[in-house]
């Protein structure tokens, strides 16, 4: 209850710390301003309205439903939601105008890795947001793991929601490929406003990357190129260990604004940087614990079997919502993978290491470095 209150206390504190142009315009509500009125028009896209248009949801009269609505027609759940063939990308939407998409609901059938989720700004030939969609969602290996935050909740059974506001002042795309050879399922809503947005909003950004095995003394980046003025906010990895003892030791490091060989920001732990502490060990157990919280987690642990899931692997968050990272120029980002060895001394470790970064950012962004090809992207 007293982790309740406080977080809506801050919620309340960041309302009343928004300009009066954000408190009015439903850009940016929250539990500190939602009794405030606005001219914002609100619009959801989903199958069953798969343009957002006002009045005309539940129009359908063919679509994945429309058998079992044979005997009821129209408006009766007709289209609930999409197939997306192998290899085809589908438009999950296409905005025109000016507003934020404040809400995303999505339930995807199939391999999370195999579906490709990319959001465009402003008619940019490149993504702003690439990921597979399991990782966007702090689920990287395929495996259902409840998360209970502020800009990421999972929920039973398999529902990813994204509540990371993402302006636009054009327009705004999104897609989803599916690369996998099977057909698969998705259900989807997409809740915004039409709205106008504040000079001083900057665009959403996520990234994904992939390195199995780590290269030995390697470090592992998080994020490099970023080329303009914004804020880091957020961090997600799917980190699976190749040896056996603790893999945590290693620090985060953020390179700003001209950095060279030394960060500005330099971390003490992997642990210490999601929020966590000794192992994320539970002492009565003596087994890592798993948590879920407004701002950072360690909601997924994956333990072996004994048998054909021989390797232990933990799903990782930490939201920089109370403390965004700001940058004026650039932005480099990267881990450390440390483990122990004999005689005290440190492991370079040699991880299967994914991740997603998230943060706002002027465009133009810089190209992202290409998408590992399927093979690698897998999770075995």
């Amino acid at each position: 209850m007293r982790s309740t209150v406080v977080i809506l206390a801050l919620l309340m504190i960041i309302g009343d710390g928004m300009n009066a142009q954000e408190q009015f315009n439903g850009l940016g509500m929250n539990l500190g301003n939602l009794s405030r009125l606005s001219r914002a028009k609100t619009r959801s896209i989903s199958a069953e309205n798969p343009n957002g248009d006002k009045g005309k949801g539940g129009m359908a009269t063919e679509g994945t439903g429309a058998t079992a609505a044979r005997d009821l027609g129209k408006t009766w759940k007709v289209a609930p939601c999409v197939r997306i063939k192998p290899k085809q990308t589908f438009t999950v939407a296409d905005i025109q105008g000016e507003g934020a998409i404040q809400q995303i609901w999505m339930t995807p059938t199939g391999n999370w890795r195999y579906t490709i989720l990319r959001i465009y700004w402003d008619d940019e030939q490149t993504p702003s947001v690439e990921a597979p969609i399991g990782d966007f969602f702090a689920c990287g290996w395929g495996h259902y793991a409840q998360i209970s935050s502020l800009a990421i909740c999972v929920n039973p059974g398999s529902a990813f929601n994204c509540y990371w506001e993402m302006p636009f002042r054009k327009r705004a795309r999104i897609t989803a490929e599916n690369i996998a050879d099977e057909e698969m399922t998705l259900f989807y809503q997409v809740n915004y406003t039409l709205t106008d947005v504040p000079n001083d909003a900057a665009y959403f950004h996520a990234q994904f990357r992939r390195v199995n095995p780590l290269p030995y003394k390697s470090v592992y980046t998080l994020l490099d190129g970023v080329k303009g003025w914004g804020q880091y906010i957020g961090t997600y990895m799917a980190w699976g260990v190749n040896s056996t003892g603790w893999w945590g030791e290693g620090e985060i490091k953020f390179y700003m604004d001209g950095d060279g060989e030394f960060p500005t920001i330099c971390g003490t732990g992997t642990e210490d940087y999601f929020c966590g502490s000794y192992n994320f060990e539970n002492q009565k157990t003596h087994q890592y614990q798993e948590f879920t919280t407004a701002y950072a987690g360690l909601p997924q642990v994956i333990r072996p079997d004994g048998l054909y899931q021989s390797q232990q692997r933990f799903g990782l968050y930490r939201w920089h919502i109370m403390d965004p990272i700001r940058f004026e120029k650039d932005l480099r980002v990267t881990i450390q993978a440390l483990g122990w060895r004999s005689g005290g001394r440190y492991l370079p470790l040699q991880d299967d290491i994914a991740s997603v970064a998230f943060w706002y950012q002027t465009e133009p962004h810089a190209p992202f470095p290409v998408l590992p090809e399927r093979d690698v992207l897998e999770v075995k």
